[in-house]
């Protein structure tokens, strides 16, 4: 009779310790398919960014062309909006992307300031204001799409450095990912030529 209950408690035990690998196996490719779906998301969500950033710098030279038309001088802003389009187009990773959209939003909002202050003839131009109102729309577009971006990011970096997760995400190789933060001062209107278009 003792030599039953010892045998059922041992037995008990076998199924005991397997339940708790088939949890923790359970636990660990949930975990798993939990940061690459994550990652996957980030993807998602950066490939939306690099969208809105694309569609602005094809509105540029539109953009340009209308002002340059009527201006009929090439100025200091449409050489600084056009090298901040191709510091955008030779960029090879997500960051210097990331920093040259940013520049590129940056020098259009400064060259849209200078031809409304200095051109007001040129808000009368349908082509001139409608291309403005869709470069407006794809940077508000841009500013959505990067919030997006960065919230994934933080979800997470939040997973790969809390624990357990933390554990996983060593295990299998997870890492932070990083994301363009602005410098102090860069989001600031630069002092992009003169300030102002010539006469």
């Amino acid at each position: 009779m003792a030599k039953g209950i010892v045998k059922g408690r041992m037995h008990w035990g076998w199924w005991v310790l397997i339940a708790v690998v088939v949890i923790l196996v359970l636990w660990v490719v949930g975990s798993y398919n939990g940061f690459a779906t994550s990652e996957q998301n980030i993807n998602g969500k950066w490939s939306e960014v690099e969208s809105m950033y694309q569609r602005q710098a094809d509105l540029i030279p539109n953009f340009v062309s209308s002002v340059s038309s009527q201006v009929s001088v090439e100025t200091k802003f449409v050489k600084d909006v056009i090298a901040a389009r191709t510091a955008y187009a030779s960029a090879s990773t997500q960051l210097q992307k990331d920093a040259a959209g940013q520049q590129m939003n940056t020098g259009i909002t400064a060259f849209v300031n200078a031809v409304a202050e200095s051109y007001p003839q040129l808000l009368a131009s349908e082509g001139y204001t409608a291309l403005r109102d869709e470069l407006a729309g794809s940077q508000n577009r841009i500013t959505n799409a990067r919030g997006e971006y960065i919230k994934a990011i933080q979800s997470y970096n939040t997973r790969v450095v809390r624990f357990p997760g933390n554990v996983i995400a060593g295990m299998f190789g997870f890492e932070k990912k990083e994301y363009y933060q602005a410098e102090q001062g860069a989001m600031e209107t630069p002092a992009l030529g003169t300030g102002q278009l010539p006469q």
